[in-house]
This record gives C-alpha cells, sequence and structure tokens, in this order.
C-alpha cells in the first residue's frame, strides 16, 4: 500500500508531468491501493483557487483511503521525537507535519510516494519504504 504526499497529489491534479506524477498514473492503472492522510488532504485543499475547484478536489480526495496515526498521543510524541533527532544531527525539516506523515507511513506500513526534499532528508535517517 502507497500513501502520496501532498507534493505529488498536487501536481496529478494540477496536470504537471514528472516522476512522481508518472508513478501515481501507474498506480492508479494498475489498481495498487493508495491513500492519504486528513494533512494530505487538508494541505491539497488549502492551496486550491475557487470554490468550484474545492469542491471537485474535495470529492475527489474523499473518494481515496484514509490512513491515520495508530495512537493519538504515542504516534505525535514519535513524529517530534524524528524532528528532534533530525535536529540535533544539524537536519532542519521545513514542515513538521512531514514528520508525521512519515509516522503514519511507518505505523501502517506504507511507502510514501513524494516529491519533497524535506522527506529526502528525513528518509536518510528514519528507514521508510518510498516508491
Amino acid at each position: 500500500m502507497i500513501l502520496v504526499d501532498t507534493s505529488v497529489l498536487i501536481d496529478f491534479l494540477k496536470g504537471n508531468q514528472n516522476p512522481q506524477t508518472k508513478k501515481l498514473r501507474q498506480i492508479i492503472s494498475n489498481n495498487i491501493p493508495f491513500g492519504i492522510t486528513s494533512l494530505i488532504m487538508q494541505e491539497v485543499l488549502q492551496g486550491v483557487k475557487d470554490e468550484s475547484e474545492f469542491n471537485k478536489v474535495e470529492k475527489y480526495l474523499t473518494s481515496l483511503e484514509f490512513y491515520h496515526p495508530k495512537d493519538q498521543i504515542n504516534s505525535f510524541t514519535a513524529a517530534a521525537k524524528i524532528y528532534f533527532d533530525l535536529r540535533r544531527k544539524g537536519v532542519t525539516i521545513r514542515s513538521t507535519i512531514d514528520c508525521l506523515i512519515v509516522q503514519i507511513a511507518l505505523e501502517n506500513n506504507l511507502a510514501l510516494l513524494h516529491n519533497d526534499n524535506d522527506y529526502k532528508k528525513i528518509i536518510t535517517f528514519v528507514h521508510v519504504n518510498t516508491v
């Protein structure tokens, strides 16, 4: 199963062509299970340009599989620990949400499809499968 990040979904919905959107198209074509998190849905919806697009994108996103933190306290603590450990190693992550998304991927045994430099930094130190 695959967790598709905001960075890929935005490009995909805009029709942009890059290796990650190509992979997402292949995933969809091959009926490979994939989904998102509530945070990813929020990030995508925050970027739409008007009410009509908001409604269309919301309808599409809510049709997808949703993955959630396994524990309402420990999952967030573990995500904070990822951020903390990286900061202590001199690596700054711009978005704490990315640490939580990685934690959700780890907890749900998901491969992460992304196009984001923060994930590249995180994955250097945290073993999460990528697509």
